[in-house]
């Protein structure tokens, strides 16, 4: 009970520093000092003290999303082990919900979008849903092979089992869930979101009329999915067997990596044309589609 306990504190806590890790980072590359790392909880904060602002076009639904989507997020880090081979909460066959709760938040965003009546937020909400549509057979793949490894249908014996002599198809599933990760957190090369530009925005475009404490929801939300997705790479590239304090060490410190990493790809690359992107999305699935290959064969 403890240690899920203290589970629970890291999926609540340490998603915003993964973001500072991130801004310090391509401050580095840029030779900058940068923000300080709790910077995102100051805005966070911030933006919690805020007053809010509705257009008179948007319904319950506009203001429903940010939280249900936000709460399918955190339920959805809940079906993941961080420390130990349990997670906080867990079943069998507990990896299609894990999948569709992202599913449900995204479907919830897009439809505030679309309820704003504008012409740039729907866009932005068209091209969510196509990427996220080719990104899918990705994940199956990934989670299939995880079926075929551990022989469990739950997330938490799925990703503690043993490779066995399929460390080939682990890297080819790590990089393909890469690729998934930046895409569905909106980070570059997908998309940037730090830019104002609309007709080159996917996720930002889509949460332009949102303000105050709303706002803060979704950049918490967009900061927890960054750390569970992370989480789940992580644990794929851990050795298994470790025990919970040092498996929760280890986890941690390999966020703290992967937060450096993103940012030296945002510093180095720059965002591909929309054109380009199903081509990299199609890369992953076919990755983690010859991963599951080399299992089987």
């Amino acid at each position: 009970m403890i240690v899920h306990a203290l589970d629970v504190a890291l999926l609540l806590c340490m998603p915003p520093l993964l973001l500072g890790v991130i801004n310090r980072t391509k401050a580095a590359f840029a030779g900058r000092r940068g923000p300080p790392l709790v910077q995102p909880y100051r805005d966070l904060l911030r933006l919690a003290r805020k007053g809010s602002v509705f257009s008179g076009t948007t319904t319950w639904v506009f203001r429903a999303a940010p939280i249900v989507t936000l709460v399918a997020t955190l339920l959805a880090g809940l079906l993941v082990p961080l420390g130990s081979g349990t997670s906080p909460v867990g079943f069998e066959g507990d990896l299609i919900l894990f999948v569709y709760l992202f599913a449900l938040g995204r479907f919830f965003t897009t439809a505030a979008a679309l309820d704003t009546g504008s012409p740039f937020e729907g866009m932005g909400a068209s091209r969510e849903v196509t990427f996220a549509c080719l990104a899918e057979p990705a994940v199956f793949f990934v989670l299939l092979c995880l079926v075929r490894l551990s022989g469990s249908l739950s997330l938490g014996p799925m990703l503690s089992a043993p490779a066995d002599g399929h460390v080939p198809s682990m890297v080819l599933c790590v990089a393909g869930l890469l690729v998934v990760m930046l895409l569905e957190t909106s980070r570059v090369p997908f998309d940037d979101p730090n830019t104002h530009l609309e007709l080159t925005m996917i996720h930002e475009v889509m949460v332009l009329d949102h303000s105050g404490p709303l706002l803060g929801a979704i950049g918490y939300g967009a900061a927890v999915k960054l750390f569970v997705l992370g989480t789940v790479i992580v644990r794929l590239a851990l050795p298994p067997g470790m025990d919970a304090w040092t498996g929760r060490a280890m986890l941690i410190l390999g966020l703290l990596l992967l937060a450096v990493a993103i940012g030296v790809v945002e510093s180095v690359t720059g965002r591909v044309r929309l054109s380009w992107v199903p081509n990299l999305i199609a890369a992953a699935t076919l990755l983690t589609a010859f991963a599951f290959l080399l299992m089987v064969r």
